[in-house]
């Protein structure tokens, strides 16, 4: 497993099966659940890309103009696209408005790509579960099952990716 944080650069590494996390950060004070999934999946051969940045500054100015604030935006949206996955967690006591964005960037034109987990307790959660049934996006109860699915889209990817190469 190979773990790219924000800002860092991940294009040496596209080869790979790749995972997107996305989902509750709130500035830096949600759980990090993020290290939870890096765990889950630290066996497999995969790339995830993770939007936690290490150096956060919760006082950046929220501006198209304010480069370090433009720069995660940025790597966020590419990682976004580049991800063959993108699994989607929502933290029961969190807002995560920036998360309920990229789902519906992706749900409703590349559905296939998402895995979302959005446990009981989480504000707007009726939203979420009417938006993944409309549109035939993949769930989890819990977290656990998040990442057991996940992993198991990722074995999946590998797969067909050494099938491919080998009918090459």
């Amino acid at each position: 497993m190979i773990h790219i944080k924000a800002p860092h650069d991940y294009s040496m590494h596209q080869h790979k099966a790749s995972v997107f996390l996305a989902g509750s950060i709130e500035m830096g004070s949600a759980e990090d659940w993020q290290a939870k999934v890096v765990a889950g999946l630290g066996h497999l051969d995969v790339l995830i890309l993770n939007p936690r940045r290490d150096q956060w500054d919760s006082s950046w100015e929220q501006k198209i103009t304010n480069a370090p604030f433009r720069e995660q935006v940025e790597w966020e949206l590419s990682a976004l696209d580049a991800a063959d996955i993108i699994l989607v967690y929502y933290c029961p006591d969190t807002k995560a408005p920036v998360t309920m964005l990229e789902l519906g960037l992706y749900a409703h034109s590349n559905p296939e790509k998402l895995i979302v987990c959005c446990p009981e307790g989480f504000w707007r959660k009726g939203n979420v579960d009417i938006v993944c049934a409309k549109y035939g996006v993949e769930q989890a109860e819990t977290l656990e099952g998040l990442i057991a699915a996940t992993a198991e889209r990722v074995s999946a990817c590998i797969s067909s990716s050494s099938l491919s190469r080998r009918s090459v």
